[in-house]
């Protein structure tokens, strides 16, 4: 029996990229290539008064130049639905669709000329008059001391809480952060009469071809959509931005293929970010630490023309036993582009102010922080009443701590020392939804032995490429080295959104469907096919049966899809993260020497890149706990650290000893593969867990993230 399935298999990817042949979206060489430079609002809202392009339009080598006053009109055919990756209501940034300006970044211009460098210094020569109005640049901070109104509630929270023996209410404040991925957003557009193609960075192919064809109001049949590599995105590719609008634009108008590839500072203005957000939590327990009651409300930041809110009050509704809860969601409106998901979106959020309540709560029991959660958990959901697919979140807590040493943990803040430095402990619960979605799938055996599978779907690192070949190659029979999966293009059969962990469970499956019909054609058509030299015909391989059949291929296609298992069950991915840090008390630096965390994320395709997936959450992690804001200055509506060198991301000096173990799980009632999903959960609970160490290091309760030696030492 093959057992390709469960093997720490090397990226089958890795010599592609590490010898660049992997091509990303900006590097696809096409003939005739043109560059768009985006001229961008510099200010929050107002309109656009005069735009002079003459000077850039005389410029050596310029094409054209596009703006509001010359661009074409465009439909923007209503979505009906739209897709989960876009607001739910809000109408999308229309780009050269009229003068009006609603944040300072907006593209205004696109300058094509024949090289990058000639399209930049044209670009500059745009003149933009503006009439400025009054912007919204400020989070109302006032709006967010009143209460919000609940979006849900079950018991009687308030009333639980003023009548509990141990109570906590506290607000957290979470900065706004960036994705910051490696490869920056691009796009190549190039038209051939009525048909465009588009080389894009996308996570999901079929919505960026949906998206311009409802901008354009043309047929989806006329788009092909190209994405074979992304090198990161965390949620930012997940919707179409307007610069792939733009890029499709200016390609028409100059009559040749034209790329647009956003500078770093454009990603701080021209793609989402997540978003920031301010939480009150209230808890209620009895003197045993039963919580009796939750209150959980938040504010969360939004652009003035889409509402983007984020699930931010899962976590409160099932992450613990509780019959009393209340949760409430606000927007802020700011004059900002619309925030979007990035890695664990809201929920990472929501756990960031529980877990911390949680710890202030152990405190005001004088608990064990773990005997706290231990004696919460929920044993089924607590939301949807509904018993877990599988829950392994106990073996979660047990392992990790006794991988830690929590057992040696003193209790008394400051009262573990390593010289000078102040050591704390904490620890933290992770939990994120699992989930999956229709997803299709082609296999192809040639008579040479070799299968290809293709599938629309993305990899934007986790190892798509990867476990989905060991997938087809467990499916049917096959060596690893013979099988080939591609994925990010249109003309494969349709996939789901590459975000929310649902990848595994839903293309997985679509791929074993394919597999499994594929190797159903190949025995019926072995049982027809004249015997091999021992008489039995079932003895012969695949290219011996494509061979003697005169074939040079065979195929099928399948597609999987969710069961009745969401309305019997609820599922989600759990973990549990401890994390050790020192602090310097004369400085406020924190250093965070080693993170523990396991996890219980069903049946593990592959240990080697799934470890890959939750040492970078840890990473990303710290980075939230530490370290990532992004500075907002309401004077003019802008991040002004929008940059690598002063938005301050995790590097490897932060990085010391990183622990990762996955508790034996396989959920079957879940998805026929017993995979749940991981890269979500890997992030969730570790910025709260360095926070609650640092608490326990000083004493000091720090409530507004990140954690900084300002904040430390005030």
């Amino acid at each position: 029996m093959s057992t390709i399935v469960g093997t720490p298999v090397s990226r089958v990817d890795g010599p592609a990229k590490v010898t660049g042949t992997a091509r990303y979206a900006a590097e696809f060489d096409l003939p005739n290539l043109a560059y768009g430079a985006i001229v961008s609002s510099t200010v929050a809202a107002g309109r656009i008064a005069e735009i002079d392009a003459a000077e850039a339009e005389q410029a050596p080598g310029v094409i054209t130049v596009l703006h509001h006053g010359n661009a074409p009109r465009l439909p923007y055919r209503a979505r009906d639905p739209r897709p989960p990756v876009d607001p739910a209501t809000g109408r999308e940034l229309r780009v050269f669709q009229d003068d009006g300006i609603v944040f300072s970044g907006q593209p205004v211009a696109v300058v094509v000329a024949d090289t990058p460098e000639r399209a930049t210094h044209a670009a500059d020569l745009v003149r933009v008059r503006y009439e400025a109005a009054e912007a919204r640049n400020q989070f109302d901070v006032e709006r967010g001391r009143q209460p919000n109104k609940p979006n849900a509630e079950r018991g009687q929270a308030d009333d639980a809480i003023a009548a509990a023996a141990a109570s906590v209410d506290a607000r957290y404040v979470q900065a706004r952060e960036h994705h910051n991925a490696i490869e920056p957003h691009a796009t190549i557009a190039a038209w051939e009469g009525e048909n465009l193609t588009l080389y894009d960075k996308t996570q999901w192919v079929m919505n960026a071809r949906a998206a311009i064809a409802h901008v354009f109001g043309i047929d989806e049949a006329k788009i092909h959509v190209v994405s074979p590599y992304v090198g990161g995105a965390f949620g930012s590719a997940l919707r179409v931005w307007p610069h792939v609008t733009v890029a499709a634009l200016a390609a028409r108008a100059a009559g040749r293929p034209v790329r647009v590839e956003l500078s770093r500072r454009e990603l701080y203005t021209s793609t989402g970010f997540r978003p920031h957000t301010e939480q009150r939590v209230a808890l209620g327990a009895d003197r045993d630490g039963r919580l009796t009651g939750i209150v959980h409300e938040a504010w969360g930041q939004t652009s003035t023309y889409e509402d983007y809110t984020e699930p931010t009050l899962e976590p409160p509704q099932n992450t613990y036993a509780c019959a009393n809860v209340r949760t409430g969601y606000e927007l802020v409106e700011m004059n900002t582009n619309t925030p979007c998901p990035m890695r664990a979106p809201g929920v990472i959020t929501g756990l960031l102010a529980l877990e911390s309540a949680m710890d202030e709560l152990a405190v005001t029991l004088g608990m064990d922080p773990l005997a706290l959660r231990l004696r919460n958990m929920a044993e089924f959901d607590q939301k949807k009443d509904l018993p877990w697919s599988s829950n392994e979140l106990r073996a979660c807590y047990e392992t990790a701590a006794a991988r830690f040493g929590w057992a040696k943990r003193r209790s008394d803040p400051g009262s573990m020392r390593q010289g000078r430095l102040r050591v704390g402990w904490g620890m933290a619960t992770a939990i994120y939804h699992a989930q999956r979605s229709p997803a299709s799938a082609s296999a192809t055996i040639y008579a040479n032995g070799t299968a290809v599978i293709r599938s629309a779907a993305s990899d934007m690192g986790p190892g798509t490429y990867t476990s989905m070949t060991q997938i087809a190659a467990e499916s049917l029979d096959l060596p690893i080295e013979q099988v080939r999966f591609e994925l990010g293009d249109t003309d494969f059969p349709n996939a789901p959104v590459h975000g929310g962990s649902i990848t595994m469970a839903s293309v997985g499956n679509g791929v074993a469907a394919a597999c499994r019909a594929l190797k159903n054609r190949l025995a019926d058509l072995g049982r027809k096919t004249e015997p091999g030299p021992d008489g039995d015909g079932a003895t012969l391989t695949y290219a011996e049966i494509l061979r003697r059949n005169n074939m040079e291929s065979l195929d099928a296609t399948e597609q999987a899809s969710p069961g009745k298992e969401a309305e019997t069950h609820a599922s989600s991915a759990f973990g549990a993260v401890f994390a050790e840090v020192l602090v310097d008390p004369d400085l406020g630096t924190i250093r965070v020497p080693r993170m523990v965390g396991a996890y219980d994320v069903g049946r593990v395709i592959n240990p080697k890149i799934a470890h890959s997936q939750c040492i970078g959450g840890l990473v990303g992690g710290l980075g939230m706990a530490l370290l990532e804001e992004a500075e907002w200055d309401p004077r003019f509506g802008r991040v002004m650290n929008a940059n690598l060198a002063e938005y301050l991301v995790p590097v490897s000096a932060d990085i010391r000893e990183l622990d990762v173990t996955f508790v034996p799980s396989d959920d079957r009632t879940f998805n026929p593969l017993g995979a749940k999903g991981l890269a979500e959960v890997a992030i969730c609970g570790v910025a709260p867990a360095i926070a609650n160490a640092v608490y326990h290091a000083t004493g000091k309760r720090i409530r507004e993230f990140p954690i900084t030696p300002e904040r430390i030492l005030a």
